[in-house]
């Protein structure tokens, strides 16, 4: 079994910075892609930032410069800093793990409100 655990959303308002945490455990194995989802409000679950092939890191555009992705190994984690978050940042975020077969987070919220 593979658990993964997204922890850090909240409310904030327009300008505001917000760090996103996802924990994989159980059995974990040469993960291959590791990353972040988010589905805003009446909306489909669209790509915000992961790692691939181990190394490579990808933005979307409607993020990057913006938004950090990191990872630590040794503890199966990874993190999205969110900066100058926007009222169109507000969504559900989704943590991915991809090992064969591809895991998913129960989401945490994000609302960016004034």
């Amino acid at each position: 079994q593979v658990r993964v655990v997204e922890s850090g959303g909240g409310l904030v308002q327009p300008g505001e910075s917000l760090r996103l945490s996802c924990a994989a455990s159980g059995r974990i194995s040469n993960i291959d892609t590791m990353g972040w989802y988010r589905q805003p409000p009446e909306k489909e679950r669209e790509f915000v930032a992961g790692f691939t092939g181990g190394r490579i890191t990808k933005y979307a555009d409607s993020v990057a410069g913006r938004f950090t992705i990191s990872r630590d190994n040794a503890k199966n984690t990874v993190y999205l800093q969110m900066n100058s978050l926007q009222p169109e940042d507000t969504a559900v975020y989704y943590c991915m793990v991809k090992m064969g077969y591809t895991y998913w987070g129960q989401g945490t919220l994000v609302t960016v409100s004034s």
